[in-house]
């Protein structure tokens, strides 16, 4: 309260600087396709102001030159017609305003018309000017001539045609660019949606969020669903941690929509030039692998995971034969294409526990649970029922 106070007593009302945040309803028309031409103008208006600066000194220029001349010679010339004593060239503030008058080329002839009075029925030489030594009250109507025609040629149709002109030509350029497939819109639209995604602000999202992020977009840059497989033919660069940069995005989207020409190179290059400068910080997140890349990568990992675990399988199952043929040695067995299966890791286990004395034991009795106390009792080699205990084993093994 105590700063609203000071600044309503020394400088403005803080009222007026609420009035000034209402431009920001400006940011509506980019909702409404149908105010594209609002927001051409907008841009063009946006683009014309340091050119329209400019203008604007020199004109400050000329008239400061003129209100000088015209105090010098026209100060004291008699009040009637245009000249009161608002608009009159007495000091510099009124003769300023007379000046902006004229270079609104309204009224210009109401200011001239006393000035060209000089017969002595109309004004005096003898005219006592309160407060100073000057005599007279008269005109000089050569003067007042050249005065009024230069200043109207040079502010008028010079200095106020270059408003005019400037902000005409970057209406063409505004014009121009709002045909091209992208704008100063589609990439604000870009820079806003990123916001949401990285809070922090740290120019970097996970991969993993990608998709929703394209998809968010609006056109022509968005990306709708499914897009997984677009995204990672992008060969998008990513850093550690699986995190992809805001500019590749932002390059590789653009890309898409412009295609390889050259103007996507140049604007490539201006883009990356002032982000840089912006963000000097980029310069140490070295990207080390890609999009592309990274599921090539998964895609091998599953390759080899899914080949090896098909030869563990395999491995498995000739232990197994192996077992069941040791066991059954009177049995004959087809010849296969390849070599039996030799002794392997499960043989050699059996051998070291039970010694070659032993007779081995059953499939079933060596992948059981160590916990299970069910023992399966060791076959007789002279037991009346071979064939019963074949099947036994018959029944083990399947």
């Amino acid at each position: 309260i105590v700063l609203a106070d000071i600044i309503e007593k020394y400088f403005v009302s803080p009222t007026l600087f609420r009035v000034i945040r209402l431009a920001r309803i400006g940011r509506v028309l980019r909702l409404i396709r149908a105010a594209k031409g609002i927001r051409t103008l907008l841009f063009a208006l946006m683009m014309s102001l340091p050119a329209l600066f400019n203008i604007g000194l020199l004109l400050f220029l000329v008239m400061f030159i003129y209100a000088i001349f015209g105090m010098a010679n026209f100060a004291y010339v008699k009040k009637q017609g245009g000249i009161d004593d608002m608009f009159n060239f007495e000091t510099f503030g009124n003769s300023m305003i007379c000046l902006f008058q004229i270079t609104t080329s309204a009224g210009w002839d109401n200011l001239l018309d006393p000035i060209l009075n000089n017969s002595p029925e109309e004004c005096s030489s003898s005219y006592v000017n309160t407060g100073t030594n000057t005599k007279g009250n008269c005109g000089n109507p050569s003067v007042g001539i050249t005065f009024f025609v230069s200043y109207i040629i040079i502010s008028f149709l010079i200095v106020v045609n270059m408003y005019i002109a400037i902000i005409l030509e970057n209406f063409s350029v505004a014009t121009e660019e709002s045909t091209e497939p992208l704008s100063e819109d589609d990439f604000e639209m870009f820079y806003e949606v990123w916001e949401k995604f990285d809070v922090e602000a740290t120019h970097f999202i996970e991969y993993s969020k990608l998709s929703s992020f394209a998809d968010s977009l609006s056109e022509p840059l968005r990306i709708a669903k499914p897009n997984k497989i677009k995204l990672i033919n992008m060969d998008l660069p990513m850093v550690s941690g699986d995190r992809i940069h805001c500019l590749d995005i932002l390059f590789a989207f653009t890309k898409r929509v412009l295609g390889e020409t050259g103007e996507m190179d140049a604007l490539k290059q201006q883009m990356e030039e002032k982000f840089m400068m912006a963000n000097p910080s980029r310069i140490s997140h070295e990207p080390i692998t890609t999009t592309l890349r990274r599921k090539q990568e998964e895609l091998s990992a599953s390759l080899i995971q899914r080949a090896y675990r098909r030869h563990l399988v395999r491995r498995q199952m000739k232990q197994a034969s192996y077992l069941y043929r040791h066991i059954n040695k009177n049995a004959r067995w087809p010849e296969e294409d390849g070599a039996l299966e030799q002794e392997g890791l499960i043989a050699s286990m059996i051998k070291e526990h039970y010694g070659p004395e032993k007779g081995p034991p059953s499939y079933e009795a060596v992948t059981r649970d160590p916990s299970d106390d069910f023992k399966m009792s060791k076959p007789d080699s002279h037991s009346s029922e071979p064939h019963k205990s074949e099947e036994t084993y018959d029944e083990t093994f399947l």
